[in-house]
């Protein structure tokens, strides 16, 4: 008889535990799918603002601003195309409207223009290698085909180069290396990369960031053009479209009003030189950076859509999916594709980011003409995350830039969770087994 009940008792309990692990399971992959979607949707993360009204959003973004600010910014929001709030603070030297920034990786988009410029012209083919236009510095021979680094590749990041440049600059007052001598190393070099510029995966097979990829497009249009890439860009960008304060070079230029650089502790840091002007040396102001947003629309007194910089099918090709991670959409022809608009398009525009605390932001809804410029130093990431703030309250989206970063806060919250799951069923699963011992 004790035997019998013996091994009722035993069914019972693995009855029970059967169900609490069970259990358990189902909210392991409930709390997943959850941590995912917020991760990916935002399903728990409220916007800045409840309103819709582009004001009230601006103040709340200049809360934000000034709480976690340690230097300079300029803040511009646009409806429309037009200014609408604008907020500009300094920790010393004054800060307006036309002050020069130094915007780190948002150079490569205005370098894209310069390149598809070209291409409006016939003088550059998107889909032909870019040996074909190269005659002083050639890609190194590797496991793969160098023909498949097309014009097109190189804007998307999709050529196959695995550099992942990210360049640290030159101190002033130094050398700057040569731009041949740049590509084949960069002695510049951000830590952890090699610094050498060459195919490593097959092109077009997968995205992968490389700021190498804007130094050789730098020498493209130097090649192609006959001229340096900043005279270049300042005739066939900068000056049509008005921004007569932007430079790829400031020595020597006699310019003032440049914003200091400063870091995470409110110090004033160094400004650096760079070899890669296409990809991290653009100096450009809140104003001239609204002009640009401007020239992706069509004007108030009827101008086109590119302003005869690029032709307005030029500017719609570019935001036009080039490239995906994660089974997202991220990248058109030189702009980021930050979030789906819900009619047919994008937030596009670019962030950059350079050491000791750069950031910088803009991104435009080309659709409605909004669109949000941030541009900072002293915090290495305020002007993304306000951006990312914009981008959400516009859309209810979490652009692919929070969403990386939120990767890494995804997985721990998905281990915590999981690890109190896991305590709470072996909890469960003793106080059954206490309880069942009782009543035997």
């Amino acid at each position: 008889m004790h035997n019998d009940n013996s091994k009722q008792g035993n069914r019972i309990m693995l009855k029970r535990l059967i169900t609490i692990f069970a259990g358990a399971l189902l909210l392991a992959g409930l709390w997943g799918f959850a941590v995912l979607m917020n991760t990916e949707n935002g399903w728990f993360r409220s916007p800045l603002v409840e309103t819709n009204d582009a004001k009230s959003f601006g103040d709340a973004a200049i809360r934000l601003i000034e709480k976690q600010r340690a230097g300079n910014i300029a803040f511009v929001l646009l409806e429309n195309g037009n200014p609408v709030v604008q907020h500009y603070a300094s920790k010393a030297t004054l800060v307006n409207g036309d002050t020069l920034f130094q915007v780190a990786s948002l150079s490569k988009w205005i370098t894209a223009w310069g390149v598809m410029s070209l291409v409006d012209e016939g003088k550059l083919d998107l889909d032909a290698p870019i040996s074909t236009y190269l005659s002083r510095w050639e890609l190194p021979q590797g496991a793969f085909d160098n023909s498949g680094v097309t014009i097109r590749r190189l804007l998307s990041h999709t050529a196959g180069l695995t550099d992942g440049l990210g360049y640290a600059g030159f101190e002033p007052g130094t050398p700057v290396q040569g731009l041949t001598d740049s590509l084949t190393k960069a002695a510049d070099a951000s830590p952890g990369k090699d610094g050498a510029v060459r195919v490593g995966v097959e092109p077009g097979s997968e995205w992968r960031y490389s700021g190498g990829g804007y130094t050789l497009l730098q020498l493209l249009i130097e090649e192609v053009s006959g001229q340096s890439f900043n005279d270049f860009m300042t005739e066939r960008v900068f000056t049509p479209l008005g921004m007569t304060r932007s430079t790829f070079i400031i020595d020597g230029k006699g310019l003032d009003n440049i914003a200091t650089a400063y870091d995470t502790a409110g110090e004033e840091a160094t400004l650096y030189r760079f070899t890669a002007l296409a990809a991290a040396s653009l100096y450009t102001s809140a104003n001239d950076l609204t002009k640009f947003l401007a020239a992706q629309r069509p004007g108030s007194a009827e101008e086109a859509i590119g302003r005869d910089v690029l032709k307005a099918e030029t500017v719609a090709a570019m935001y036009e999916p080039h490239a995906s991670t994660l089974g997202l959409d991220i990248w058109g022809l030189g702009t980021m594709l930050y979030a789906p608009t819900g009619h047919r398009g994008f937030i596009v525009g670019h962030d950059g980011s350079n050491e000791p605390a750069i950031n910088t932001a803009a991104r435009l809804d080309p659709t409605t003409g909004d669109g949000i410029i941030l541009l900072e130093t002293g915090n290495k990431a305020l002007a993304s995350n306000v951006a990312g703030e914009w981008v959400f309250w516009k859309t209810g989206k979490v652009d692919f830039i929070d969403q990386t970063i939120g990767v890494k806060n995804m997985f721990l919250a998905l281990i915590a969770g999981w690890l109190v799951i896991l305590a709470g069923a072996v909890w469960l699963a003793l106080r059954a087994r206490k309880t069942l011992r009782q009543t035997a």
